[in-house]
């Protein structure tokens, strides 16, 4: 078997954007290319979840005020991608899943985002920052 032929492990790419509605659609183009720059076949899954988390981290974290940033970290974990998105953390929002059974409010305009996350992705998580600077909410798919 050939070096070409042996996935490289670790950072795939990173990028840092402005904390606006703007960015959701950016960060998802981002993995994409990231994604299919790197072999990837199949990048709706993570271009829907990306979404989800950058939207969530516009809406409900200090980065959607006004300077604030949002950053996503794209890695390979040999069998698996992790996606991770970055924000600038909030003292009165955690990330949460809605109760079971969840059964969606089909005029909300929010709401099914982490659930979506959950029911999509392999394994997902979120965690405080170092220091308590920021917060990571991350998920992880099937490399294809």
């Amino acid at each position: 078997m050939g070096a070409e032929t042996v996935p490289a492990l670790g950072l795939l790419g990173r990028v840092d954007l402005p904390g606006v509605a703007e960015s959701v659609s950016t960060a998802r183009r981002y993995v994409r290319s990231v994604l299919e720059n790197s072999g990837g076949r199949d990048t709706y899954d993570a271009e829907l979840l990306v979404s989800e988390l950058v939207s969530n981290a516009v809406r409900h974290s200090e980065s959607g005020r006004a300077g604030g940033r949002v950053t996503v970290v794209v890695a390979n974990l040999g069998d698996v991608i992790r996606v991770a998105v970055i924000d600038e953390g909030s003292s009165t929002c955690v990330p949460r899943l809605p109760a079971e059974p969840y059964e969606p409010d089909e005029e909300a305009e929010g709401g099914r985002g982490l659930w979506l996350v959950s029911e999509v992705a392999l394994s997902w998580g979120w965690y405080e920052g170092a220091a308590g600077r920021g917060r990571v909410v991350w998920f992880q798919l099937a490399r294809r």
